[in-house]
C-alpha cells in the first residue's frame, strides 16, 4: 500500500475510533488508550497525525459542520415551502445521526457549546418563522414558541433513543405527526400528504 494511502487509512481509522469511544462513553470518559485499543494504531502513529485527544475531537467537529452545511444549503436551494424544508431537513439530520457514528460523535462535542446549540435552534426557528409568513402555520400559533417546543424534542429524542426498540427516525416521524397537526394549516396538510401528519381537522 503506498505510505499516503497508508496515511489516509490510519487517520481514518483513529477518526472512527475515536467517533464510536466517544459515542459509548462520552469524550471525558474516553481516555487515549481506549482510542488506541479500538483503532489498532500505536501510540507514536496516533501522535503523527494528532497531537491530542482534543485535536481528534476538533476534527470530528469540524467533518460533522461541513456536512450539516451541505444538508443546509442543497435542502434550502431545492425551492420548498419553508416548512417543507423544515421537516426535510430535519428527517436528513436525524437518519445520518442514526447510522453515522463519526458524524453522531462529532454533533454531540459541538452540542457541549451553548452557541452552537443555539444556532440549531435558530435555524429552525427561522424556517418556522418563514412558515408562519407564508401562511402555512395556523394564525394563533407563535413561530418561536412552536420552535421551542418542537427543538426541545427533537433533542429528546436523540437523548432518549439509545437502546431503544424505536428508533429516532421512527420516533421523529410521530413527532411530526403530532406537531404538524397542531400548527400547519389544512390546506397544507392537504398539499402534503406524503409529510408522517395527522389527518387535517375538518374546517367548521
Amino acid at each position: 500500500m503506498p505510505q499516503q494511502r497508508r496515511a489516509q487509512v490510519t487517520r481514518r481509522a483513529i477518526v472512527i475510533a475515536a467517533a464510536e469511544e466517544f459515542d459509548r462513553a462520552g469524550y471525558d470518559a474516553t481516555p487515549l488508550s481506549a482510542i488506541l485499543r479500538r483503532s489498532g494504531v500505536t501510540k507514536g502513529a496516533f501522535y503523527f497525525h494528532f497531537p491530542s485527544k482534543d485535536a481528534v475531537a476538533s476534527a470530528l467537529i469540524r467533518f460533522q459542520a461541513q456536512v450539516w452545511s451541505k444538508i443546509w444549503q442543497r435542502w434550502t436551494g431545492r425551492g420548498l415551502d419553508p416548512l417543507s424544508t423544515a421537516v426535510e431537513l430535519v428527517d436528513e439530520v436525524i437518519r445520518i445521526l442514526e447510522r453515522d457514528v463519526v458524524v453522531r460523535a462529532g454533533a454531540q462535542l459541538a452540542m457541549r457549546d451553548q452557541e452552537t446549540a443555539a444556532r440549531w435552534e435558530q435555524l429552525l426557528g427561522g424556517l418556522l418563522r418563514r412558515s408562519a409568513e407564508h401562511g402555512l402555520l395556523r394564525p394563533e400559533i407563535d413561530p418561536a414558541a412552536a420552535t421551542r417546543v418542537l427543538y426541545a424534542t427533537l433533542v429528546g429524542v436523540r437523548v432518549l433513543s439509545t437502546g431503544r426498540a424505536i428508533g429516532a427516525a421512527q420516533q421523529t416521524g410521530e413527532i411530526w405527526r403530532i406537531v404538524l397537526g397542531g400548527i400547519a394549516t389544512a390546506d397544507w396538510l392537504r398539499d402534503n400528504p406524503s409529510v408522517p401528519t395527522a389527518a387535517p381537522r375538518p374546517t367548521s
